[in-house]
């Protein structure tokens, strides 16, 4: 665990005056399970942070679904007309944008939600909380109003009381927002194409088939406003309307805190910010106007005034443009508000939960789970919904944009001033343990800015500045908010440094004993070791032993004692004052509330019955009358309970006292425990390095003894006895060898690494289920689905299926989605051991500035972005990594609009016969028919080498060996073989760089079988030279080798059975003197052809037709030079012949030599 300084020199710090509990510690372990609580009351580490940056901003992005933007559009434009509700859009959209894109920055730099935030830009631990309630506050009222849109949805189209319709419409989003952000993930992702489709259907076939209503929108008259011209009080009105959401940008960063570090590219993790912030407030303001015009639309229909406002109208009203039938269409536009709201619903749900959480902790130092305040956010929802809240929202809007707009305001200004300023320091902290309690730059600038806008709303000022209250909010925040941090010069930022730390470092908190980044850990001196954020939060017993001076009771003492006389001061000092000031607090809170509702009644009732305000006024009076007497007394209580805990605290510490001895001693015995834990774990670490180190030096000496007891096994005139321990040898050594393969393939599990498993695949029903799998996808898109299938497909290939399968799907469905008409075209042909794919489309095509970044990750086309096509930008990379993994070439070509080619070229052997290892016993062969095959065996230490040949030589093969790479490279020009068997671990240059000059010089394409005795090679082929089953471990089984070698070279084995038939001229039999002439014909060098000079053009083209039909590449390459020199005037002839053997297509090049002929 890291080291950390966790607390200030001090002597009375050096002792922990703390216990932990078992009981608590079992209370913090359950509210810390994050896959419910998802990081609630913490910021989100780095290895949650797990998700693409797609998902996150689809789902932050996915916020704007809800329909209150259409409702406010049309509730602005129908009282306050088109000039002044247009301009109010206009700007108020740009002023959110403008403020969401500092505060979605620092949320996805930083990883802290809102109010995380809030506590780090200027408002403190406790100050903070006044914001928090303001978030809550939000959630919960836009939760109703959207919530009721729907409830009046479904009473509309299946008749379901509204009481009943509330309790749907918001229980229903409780299992939704249960799982957290995980869950919400994956519902946005499913709604997101759904709710696009149909909110979009409506828009294109209103603007098509009414575009009047555009001109009929710019001379509306508002009802308020009565007239067309542009006022700047009904502008002000207007924008206090849409100034309510600017809070929206606190539920982007709760999602945008879970996108995962900044990359090296920088450009695509800010525009991830970018979409799943401010540009929220870009799809809102097209939802703004669209509101608007569907007003219009329903006016012009003759729609209830009264349900001009009600986006069900609305979007019913739009579908019937399109829909005759007005059943469907209603049925249509309930699908899209239930969807529509249950997405925005889970977001304030669920940013809810966390506004309380926070709230709560803060002040309780208590959190039952975020669960709990799930819940209640969505039953004071219900409760709003029946208090007919729906039915009031300009009201509570304009009420609360104000306060909403003097926190954001004060936030910005923190970030975008004071920071850059030096004024307040740079980062957020968001930790209690080093945080003030008050800081006076944001606490001051929100009261300031709250009291001067609230009272301009309520006409103190003027008619203007009422309609302006929203920019008095905004601007006096952003004003007050640097003057305060200069005047007290940003020491109420940080009460105590942080330490400096990597955030990916991990260290255990002492209290819930769980392991957390450093950056959600502090420095603890109650409990003298590190703490997490959130079992600081809950943390009620410590008083802030790490900061003293920054507890919200401190700060009030010293601004008492340095503001009031010494004698003021002293009195304040007291019982009966701190009950009066409480009493006093309470009651200005109880008063301003009871102001606020009953302003609001007042204003509803004087336009149904003006003669019953007095009466509403003495009722007011007499409920805080009420109230007040039940407060005072509860202010005393407090009061008093609050002595006596802190008498009981003092009777508690006195005896923690005595008990930290005892304390100590336990910390003695922990540390030695971890000192031995740690041990152990070196002395586990050393066994597993030892272990790996010593399997290649233990399968070189098993590799010569269970070769050599295979081989003498062999021998006829050995005795039973003899036998009988070359049998326990053979036994033995391959336990031996099944205990080193076991703990080698733990040793791969552990490290995650993955091979390719390739097997037998039928080629040409592999082919057919790709076809039908996506058959039935293309007609039901009304697409033309073409496969052109070549007569020459293998039965079957050796490959890995899975990964082949994977990336043709990959590449199918790409097309299946980009393409909206025409068709699509699989091509599959087969030569040469070599399969070749071609995908074609006539889809939106790829730019060409993006053909090369569409491969990286998270990257998509330009066009496809503008085009609304969905996706990860995951499936193209995917799809050239197993194309790289498994060997084959991939190409791309398009054009803008008319479509895509995709072409891959995969080297895919054939397997026509399958040659069973356990049909080849080495000890019943004798030999092999057809001519003398040449095996060159390739491995630096001579018993390895004498080894094989000893066991090959008596089978009939001519044998050569070579002691390194570069022995290798020298004899393979000279002896021709016709298979290689290379070792890898060799001196001055290893088997696979022998291998790979082999192949990329074009010396030899025969095959190469692996043999080495290090299993982890299998996994690390760096390239395509070897196929993966090409590989062998040390010690050998001579069987394998026999099966391996009938494999690639195509024998048909001689056994004792079959040797007695062989006389009769079925095969000839291996001659002795003749075997020797050919091994001795190794070291002659291999005859050149005959001088081109000497020949005719006909002879010329009968040699070459020869070296075709032997395979003799080189020879054909050197004729065909000097082919290119004698008879310049068939030029074309061989650059035609040069094409078809660089391809190795020798039929090919013998019929261009025919033709000729």
């Amino acid at each position: 665990m890291p080291n950390m300084s966790v607390m200030p020199d001090s002597s009375r710090l050096q002792q922990a005056p703390q216990r932990v509990i078992k009981t608590r510690r079992e209370y913090n372990i359950w509210v810390a399970d994050e896959s419910i609580e998802d990081y609630a009351l913490r910021y989100a580490p780095t290895s949650v942070r797990k998700w693409s940056p797609w998902t996150v901003t689809n789902t932050a992005i996915s916020t704007v679904s809800f329909l209150a933007m259409e409702a406010i559009g049309a509730t602005m434009l129908w009282q306050y007309g088109f000039s002044n509700a247009v301009w109010a859009a206009i700007v108020v959209c740009t002023i959110i944008f403008l403020t969401s894109w500092p505060i979605s920055y620092y949320a996805a730099k930083y990883n802290v939600d809102v109010d995380l935030l809030t506590r780090g830009a200027g408002f403190g631990y406790i100050g903070s909380t006044i914001t928090s309630l303001i978030y809550a506050s939000f959630t919960f009222i836009l939760l109703a109003f959207e919530a009721a849109i729907m409830a009046m949805a479904l009473e509309l189209a299946l008749g379901i009381p509204q009481v009943i319709g509330y309790l749907i419409s918001a229980l229903v989003i409780l299992p939704l927002v249960v799982k957290g952000i995980g869950f919400i993930n994956k519902v946005q992702a499913v709604t997101q194409p759904i709710w696009l489709l149909l909110l979009l259907l409506p828009w294109f076939f209103v603007l098509w088939k009414q575009p009047q209503i555009l001109s009929s929108s710019l001379h509306f008259v508002g009802a308020v406003s009565n007239s067309t011209d542009f006022n700047l009080y009904y502008f002000g009105a207007a924008c206090t309307l849409i100034f309510s959401f600017v809070i929206q940008i606190g539920e982007q960063a709760d999602y945008l805190r879970f996108l995962p570090q900044q990359e090296k590219n920088r450009t695509a993790w800010r525009f991830a910010v970018f979409l799943g912030g401010p540009s929220w407030i870009i799809f809102g303001f097209l939802k703004v106007l669209m509101g608007m015009l569907l007003m219009v639309l329903a006016f012009q229909l003759f729609i209830p005034v009264s349900e001009l406002d009600n986006p069900t109208y609305l979007y019913w009203v739009a579908y019937q443009q399109f829909i005759p039938n007005p059943q469907l269409a209603l049925i249509l536009t309930l699908a899209l508000v239930c969807l529509a709201q249950i997405k925005i619903n889970m977001t304030n749900a669920y940013a809810g939960s966390l506004a309380w959480s926070n709230f709560f902790a803060r002040l309780t130092h208590s959190h039952p789970g975020r669960i709990v305040w799930l819940l209640f956010n969505v039953f004071i929802a219900i409760v709003l919904m029946e208090m007919g809240i729906s039915h009031a929202v300009e009201r509570i809007l304009g009420l609360y944009s104000n306060i909403a707009l003097a926190w954001i305001g004060a936030v910005v200004a923190d970030l975008i001033i004071c920071k850059p300023l030096g004024l307040s320091p740079k980062g957020i902290e968001f930790r209690r343990a080093y945080l003030y309690d008050i800081n006076p730059v944001g606490v001051g600038a929100l009261l300031i800015a709250s009291v001067l806008s609230m009272l301009s709303y309520l006409g103190f000022f003027g008619l203007m500045a009422k309609g302006l209250a929203s920019f008095i909010a905004l601007g006096s925040a952003i004003l007050c908010v640097p003057v305060i941090a200069y005047l007290t010069k940003g020491k109420y930022y940080i009460a105590r440094q942080p330490e400096k730390i990597q955030a990916t470092s991990v260290a255990n908190c002492v209290v819930c004993e769980r392991d957390y980044e450093l950056a959600d850990m502090a420095g603890c001196p109650a409990y003298n070791g590190t703490i997490c954020s959130l079992c600081c939060s809950l943390e009620a017993r410590c008083h802030d032993l790490c900061k003293p001076d920054a507890r919200w009771s401190v700060q009030l003492k010293k601004a008492i004692w340095h503001y009031l006389p010494e004698r003021w001061a002293s009195r304040l000092n007291s019982r009966v004052s701190l009950y009066l000031l409480l009493t006093l607090g309470l009651s200005i809170v109880l008063a301003v509330s009871l102001s606020l509702v009953y302003i609001q009644e007042k204003t509803y009732l004087e336009t149904i019955n003006a003669a019953a305000v007095p009466q509403l006024f003495t009722l007011f009076i007499k409920i805080y009358t009420i109230l007040f007497l039940l407060m005072s007394v509860a202010a005393w209580w407090l009061v008093l309970n609050d002595e006596s805990r802190r008498n009981a605290e003092i009777e508690t510490h006195q005896q923690t006292a005595l008990l930290i001895d005892e304390i100590a001693a336990h910390e003695v015995t922990s540390k030695d425990l971890q000192d031995a834990r740690i041990s152990a774990e070196r002395a586990n670490d050393a066994k597993s390095r030892y272990v790996i180190g010593i399997s290649h030096e233990l399968r070189t000496p098993l590799n010569s003894i269970l070769g050599y007891s295979q081989l003498l096994q062999k021998q006829e005139q050995l005795s039973e006895q003899g036998k009988m321990a070359l049998g326990v040898i053979s036994r033995s050594g391959q336990h031996l060898t099944s205990l080193i393969d076991g703990l080698l393939d733990l040793a791969r599990i552990e490290t995650g690494k993955i091979s390719l498993n390739v097997v037998d695949v039928h080629f040409p029903n592999f082919i057919e289920q790709i076809i039908q799998m996506f058959q039935p996808q293309f007609e039901q898109k009304n697409l033309q689905f073409i496969y052109e299938i070549g007569e020459n497909l293998p039965h079957y290939v050796r490959t890995d299926k899975k990964r082949l399968e994977q990336v043709l799907i990959n590449l199918l469905g790409n097309a299946l989605k980009f393409t909206t008409s025409g068709t699509i075209t699989l091509k599959v042909e087969y030569r040469f051991q070599t399969a070749y794919f071609e995908i074609r489309d006539t889809g939106c095509g790829i730019a060409e500035a993006d053909l090369e970044r569409i491969f990286n990750p998270f990257e998509r086309g330009s066009n496809v972005v503008q085009g609304g096509f969905t996706g990860t930008g995951l499936g193209l990379p995917i799809v050239k990594l197993l194309v790289d993994l498994l060997g084959g070439q991939l190409s791309v070509s398009s054009q803008l609009n008319q479509g895509s080619q995709f072409k891959i070229k995969f080297y895919l052997p054939s397997k026509e016969v399958v040659h069973p290892i356990s049909n080849v016993y080495s000890n019943q062969i004798t030999g092999y028919q057809g001519e003398r095959k040449r095996i060159l065996v390739v491995d630096n230490e001579a018993v390895d080498r004498g080894l094989v040949a000893n066991f090959l030589k008596p089978l009939g093969f001519i044998i050569e060996e070579a002691e390194s790479g570069i022995d290798c490279l020298r004899r393979v020009p000279i002896f021709q073989p016709n298979l290689i068997l290379m070792d890898l671990n060799m001196p001055l240059m290893g088997g696979w760089e022998t291998a790979r000059l082999l192949r990329q010089n074009n010396i030899t394409n025969v095959p190469i079988l692996i043999i080495s005795a290090n299993a982890g090679e299998r996994e690390v082929n760096p390239q395509d030279a070897v196929l993966s089953e090409d590989f062998m471990l040390k010690p050998i089984d001579l069987n394998l080798l026999l099966s391996k070698i009938g494999d690639k070279l195509g024998l048909v084995w001689i056994d004792f059975k079959s040797e007695a038939h062989l006389e009769n001229n079925e095969v000839q039999a291996l001659d002795l003197n003749v075997f020797k002439q050919e091994q001795a014909a190794v070291h002659t060098p291999i005859q050149q052809p005959e001088d081109n000079n000497l020949l005719d053009l006909s002879q010329s083209l009968q040699q070459l037709n020869d070296l075709i039909g032997q395979g003799y590449i080189r020879g054909i390459q050197q004729t065909l030079t000097q082919c290119r020199q004698n008879f310049p005037e068939h030029n074309e002839l061989w650059e035609q012949l040069e094409q078809a053997i660089q391809k190795f297509d020798l039929k090919h090049a013998q019929r261009l030599i025919q033709d000729k002929q």
